[in-house]
């Protein structure tokens, strides 16, 4: 009996690792975004004359104004995203901690055996 719940809670504990590092992953590329919208923000902002923009492969001229709106509503989705998954993050990670103190609390009798 108590093998299974072992096994059962490894795999737990296991699966919640990898759900931390797959969010982890994801939190780093949207902040990675961040970083590259916020630095366009400041160049198109700052910019004087002409601006171009990268739309799917083309790249287009536009007015200054609407580089900034579009740049400001990426902060915005990428930046909901971001709260989003630290909010994800924070219940694996509680879930792990979780997994992982029923784990000890399996083990640790059979560890003075």
């Amino acid at each position: 009996m108590e093998e299974n719940k072992v096994e059962k809670l490894t795999k737990d504990y296991q699966s919640a690792q990898e759900k931390l590092q797959s969010l982890a992953l994801q939190k780093a590329q949207f902040q990675q975004q961040k970083s590259e919208l916020s630095e366009a923000q400041k160049r198109v902002k700052s910019a004087e004359g002409k601006i171009y923009y990268q739309v799917g492969g083309a790249i287009v001229e536009t007015k200054k104004d609407d580089a900034l709106k579009d740049i400001e509503e990426k902060l915005e989705s990428i930046e909901m995203r971001l709260t989003i998954v630290n909010k994800q993050y924070g219940e694996a990670s509680s879930q792990e901690q979780k997994v992982r103190e029923e784990l000890r609390k399996v083990l640790e009798p059979n560890s003075g055996a």
